[in-house]
């Protein structure tokens, strides 16, 4: 994390030397929350960030001088989709998966980001338009499968569908954080516990592997593929039970 802090620490200072717009390779939620949280510091620096669709886990930061800044949206952000084609029937994969076979092919992880799936026909990503082009007309082994590579623009994928601010609340007999989780997700239990066990869900962006962990006020909970949950605010009621207020985002 540390070096990887500094990358970017010398982006931004790229970015006010030259007067040059400059985007960042693909980063996850934890490291683009520090990193803007520590560049906020310098007045003359603009900050934007950008996945390739709404809501997307990996975005790449736009470091700018904020007296030449140009809109996010107006400055080349070099992004492109790749198609991963195969059947995934008999052998049903995960993101992480998909991911280890682009990599396996040389590609960057700062240079991959977000990874959907599409059902047992394989999946959808993006990925900076350098790396989806040198990918463009390969083949890839994920888990058994081989994969055929084709890339898209972004407008000809189908991005996966934007999560809307939810704010409600729920009754729970702990603080545990399968149970949490269960209700502000609306997963079993059951379920929950398993995808905690296998590392799939964070809290604080730090990953977990015990379903009775305890949350408290201001906990973030999250998990792959389907957002956040933020816990708002946490009440004893008078059942000796817990009245939390969530937001899902």
């Amino acid at each position: 994390m540390a070096s990887d802090l500094k990358a970017l620490i010398a982006a931004a200072e790229q970015a006010l030397r030259t007067w040059e717009p400059v985007w960042t390779p693909f980063l996850d939620g934890a490291l683009r929350e520090e990193a803007q949280e520590r560049l906020a510091g310098l007045a003359e620096l603009e900050m934007a960030s950008r996945g390739g669709y709404p809501g997307a886990e990996r975005q790449r930061l736009l470091l700018q001088r904020r007296d030449a800044a140009i809109g996010a949206d107006e400055v080349a952000s070099g992004l492109m989709g790749l198609e991963l084609g195969g059947n995934f029937l008999f052998d049903p994969s995960e993101r992480q998966d998909f991911r280890a076979g682009l990599i396996s092919l040389g590609a960057a992880e700062g240079e991959l980001g977000d990874i959907w799936l599409r059902g047992d026909r394989g999946a959808q990503a993006i990925l900076t338009a350098a790396q989806a082009t040198a990918l463009d007309g390969r083949t890839a082994t994920v888990r058994t499968v081989e994969v055929a590579l084709e890339a898209r623009p972004l407008n000809e994928l189908q991005l996966p569908a934007q999560r809307l601010l939810r704010r409600f609340q729920t009754v729970e007999a702990s603080l545990r954080l399968d149970a949490v989780a269960s209700a502000g997700f609306g997963l079993s239990r059951n379920r929950m516990a398993e995808l905690i066990r296998q590392g799939r869900v964070r809290v604080n962006w730090q990953s977990v592997s015990s379903p009775s962990r305890q949350l408290m006020e201001a906990d973030r909970v999250q998990l792959e593929s389907r957002g956040e949950l933020q816990l708002e605010k946490v009440t004893a009621t008078k059942r000796e039970r817990w009245r939390i207020e969530l937001l899902r985002c």
